[in-house]
């Protein structure tokens, strides 16, 4: 398409100032850490630390590298945080400079404005709310920052879980009721695509960290970072699922038709960002289906020194472009504003039993073929390990 042409379809776009993409993608960054971190700890490190096969030194290293991971992630939310409250001052009613909305009195203001005509709570007044959580999040993870703190990781950290997911959950609260079946699927299906994300992202994260660690564990960490991978695996086989049906529905409602994914700011903005999730779910196959049979058979050999190769030194460089790729996918986010039907005068997307059926018929076929993923992960595993043993 011509530039002349494209800039014509563009109209209504507008791109975002450099200080609403970096608070933007902060405050998501920030969330990523707080909510996959305490998630991935409690559903695939922690139970991994409390089997009886593992060592009681490297459970103590990883618990410890954990703890002040986890606490990182409390400054980072709780500074992105007010970033972002401040970039939603900035862009309040008529608007002012970033660098005013930064102050106390302008976000004290701007939280106690009174609720619109027709609404049930103010915005402000929500705003309010999720801070105060966030806050409470933030405190509850930094205190992993005090050594006699570190004792009790597990119990903060599943304290901090649920503040951290609350977080999101407490500012998508609408002002007014949601009119119509589509209103209240947009808020589910948005909501499980940002946690499903972040989960994700912060999960994966989490794990390289303590991958860091390799230098001080034992001969037998190949067992149990063999472990922490499976687990995640199916973590990450979870949020995959999510992202990819919640994504379908929001990209359906802002996209009124192929084209306008190259025609459109917004849908050149999403082209982007599904193309590197689309590098993540191929890096996610090949640990699947190419890393983890591998690391089953070394396991079923007995063979310590591939076994740590493959889990702390191989997987983890995959995981680290996992990681570099979803960093990306952040900075993209802020550009995905507004909607490409409106940039292109498409006319509103309104959904029927049809399409609902339609939806309900690709999940299930979406979950069938992550459960047979799942199985052929298994099967190449079981190959691998009989090859072994041959």
């Amino acid at each position: 398409m011509h530039t002349a042409s494209l800039a014509a379809t563009t109209a209504g776009y507008a791109m975002p100032q450099l200080w609403r993409v970096l608070t933007k993608a902060g405050y998501f960054l920030g969330l990523s850490g707080a909510v996959g971190a305490t998630v991935t700890y409690a559903t695939t490190v922690r139970p991994v630390l409390r089997a009886p096969e593992t060592g009681t030194q490297d459970a103590e290293v990883l618990r410890r590298r954990a703890a002040g991971y986890l606490a990182g992630t409390g400054a980072v939310l709780l500074v992105a945080g007010y970033f972002q409250l401040a970039a939603r001052v900035a862009r309040a009613g008529k608007g002012m400079p970033f660098g005013d909305a930064l102050a106390p009195g302008r976000i004290l203001d701007f939280l106690r404005a009174p609720a619109a005509k027709g609404a049930w709570i103010a915005q402000g007044t929500v705003y309010l709310l999720q801070n105060a959580v966030l806050v409470v999040a933030a405190v509850t993870l930094l205190a992993l920052a005090v050594p006699a703190a570190r004792r009790h990781v597990d119990r903060i950290a599943l304290t901090a879980l649920p503040l951290a997911l609350a977080v999101t959950l407490v500012g998508a609260v609408p002002t007014t009721a949601p009119v119509g079946l589509d209103a209240w699927l947009n808020l589910v299906f948005d909501q499980a695509h940002i946690v499903s994300g972040v989960v994700w992202l912060g999960g994966l994260a989490l794990l390289v960290a303590l991958a860091g660690t390799r230098g001080r564990l034992g001969d037998g960490a190949g067992l149990l970072w063999a472990d922490v991978w499976r687990r995640f695996g199916l973590v990450a086989m979870v949020c995959v699922g999510a992202v990819t049906v919640s994504g379908l529905w929001l990209s359906w409602k802002h996209v009124g038709g192929i084209s306008q994914l190259w025609t459109t700011g917004y849908g050149v903005a999403l082209l982007v960002k599904v193309l590197l999730v689309a590098a993540l779910v191929a890096a996610g196959a090949f640990n699947q289906l190419w890393l983890m049979p591998r690391i089953v058979r070394a396991r079923g050999a007995d063979d310590t020194g591939p076994l740590l190769h493959l889990t702390l030194r191989h997987f983890p460089k995959v995981v680290w472009g996992e990681v570099a790729l979803g960093v990306a996918v952040l900075a993209v986010m802020p550009f995905i504003s507004g909607s490409a039907r409106t940039e292109a005068g498409s006319p509103k997307a309104v959904s029927s039993g049809t399409l609902l059926a339609g939806g309900a018929a690709l999940t299930l076929a979406l979950a069938a073929s992550l459960y047979a993923t799942v199985r052929m992960s298994d099967a190449l595993a079981r190959r691998s390990a009989m090859a072994s043993t041959a």
